[in-house]
């Protein structure tokens, strides 16, 4: 089976960097890194993600708000990363959203939440 591949969106680059090797360790093939909403919007469409990794809070944009207009296409299962998860829940109640800093146990439940929300094509 194919490895997932995944759209990485933050805006923090030492962060990014980590998390995609995290992720690569993992199994996961990271298709993109982008630092900001319209980035992550052009991204998402050119390699079509089977999963997001997503800072909600970007210097240039909202991870949100990115979210939003990516899910219009088709569903995208995602996590949230934050330091301020409980903003994030509040706007998203039903998203998967970790809190800053995490470890990588934490991130493979969160997507393995993330993979069982999502909707069966």
């Amino acid at each position: 089976m194919a490895a997932l591949r995944v759209l990485l969106v933050e805006d923090e680059p030492v962060i990014a960097m980590l998390l995609a090797e995290v992720l690569g360790g993992m199994g996961y093939e990271v298709c993109a890194i982008e630092a900001t909403e319209a980035d992550a919007v052009a991204a998402a469409m050119r390699c079509r993600p089977d999963l997001m990794i997503v800072d909600a809070r970007l210097g240039a944009g909202s991870g949100v708000a990115a979210v939003e207009t990516i899910l219009r296409a088709g569903p995208v299962p995602h996590v949230f990363v934050s330091g301020d998860a409980s903003s994030v829940q509040a706007l998203k109640p039903d998203a998967v959203v970790m809190q800053k800093p995490f470890r990588e146990a934490d991130l493979a439940r969160a997507i393995q939440r993330a993979l069982d929300a999502a909707p069966v094509p």
